[in-house]
């Protein structure tokens, strides 16, 4: 009797069991023949499938506005590289377009005065230093070919008056030799402006060191002052009268002296001299 309800009890439970088993099966077969599920399927796979071509353009776009970029990089470049080419360009020809304006005003002063002068003027231009350096003196472009000759007085402009630089020496064809005042060899007769003393300008071998004016009557001492005016006399026929030779700088008097003398300030700055006249007077015939 046991026995048999033992059996009896088993097939029970393994009839159960089958019936459990057929249960999902038959429900796991009409949940995926149903059409929402189809439906949830394919949405899946298009969303898969949109997403990976989505990716896919982005990526594509990313790489399509690199590629652009480093081509716009390279043209900026170019054009950066030619502006700067074009600005050197601009800066030189600024450069040189300034420099002739002053060449030109320096010019057209020299020639503007030129006009007043009483007496003929050969226009030079400073190219070089006597390589001797017998009288300190200094080349210009102008000789005999131009109606240049020894002994003739040489002046320059300095803002706006003559001013004396010295003498011809020497006359070649083409080019001569200029003489300058501070020269030890060169003397000038002259005059103080105001007072109308005369005396003796002569130089001391350099441009830096004052000329000095000599033999001025002592008399003078109250009537000459700092800063006047030395001016050529015109005496001794080789420069004519009332060229600017200095500005009185320091005035030298000693009881015991028969005479005063005073140094002076040439008028023209050598070291920046580059355009002189060779004059001569009005009347002079060249043989």
């Amino acid at each position: 009797m046991k026995f048999g309800r033992e059996v009896k009890q088993k097939k029970t439970y393994l009839d159960f069991y089958v019936f459990i088993a057929l249960s999902l099966v038959s429900f796991s077969a009409l949940f995926f023949s149903s059409r929402n599920v189809l439906i949830d399927a394919k949405n899946l796979g298009l969303s898969l499938f949109s997403g990976l071509r989505s990716g896919i353009h982005e990526a594509s776009s990313a790489l399509s506005r690199t590629i652009l970029s480093i081509s716009e990089l390279a043209t900026l470049r170019r054009e950066y590289s030619e502006l700067l080419e074009r600005v050197a360009r601009y800066e030189q020809l600024e450069r040189s377009a300034a420099e002739i304006r002053q060449e030109n005003n320096r010019l057209r002063e020299q020639l503007g005065f030129a006009r007043d002068l009483r007496y003929q003027h050969i226009p030079a231009v400073l190219i070089g230093r006597d390589p001797g350096n017998l009288f300190s003196a200094f080349v210009i472009n102008k000789g005999s070919h131009s109606g240049v000759e020894v002994e003739m007085p040489v002046i320059a402009y300095h803002n706006g008056t003559q001013a004396l630089v010295g003498k011809v020496v020497y006359a070649g064809a083409f080019e001569s030799l200029v003489m300058p005042l501070y020269d030890e060899r060169c003397f000038i007769s002259s005059r103080l402006a105001e007072s109308r003393y005369e005396g003796i300008v002569e130089g001391r071998g350099i441009p830096e060191i004052p000329l000095l004016m000599r033999f001025i009557r002592k008399r003078a001492r109250d009537e000459i002052n700092i800063g006047d005016m030395v001016v050529s006399s015109g005496l001794g026929g080789i420069y004519p009268a009332g060229i600017n030779v200095g500005r009185v700088s320091r005035i030298n008097y000693q009881e015991d002296e028969l005479s005063m003398e005073v140094e002076l300030d040439s008028i023209v700055d050598f070291s920046r001299l580059e355009y002189v006249f060779v004059i001569k007077q009005v009347g002079e015939t060249n043989d």
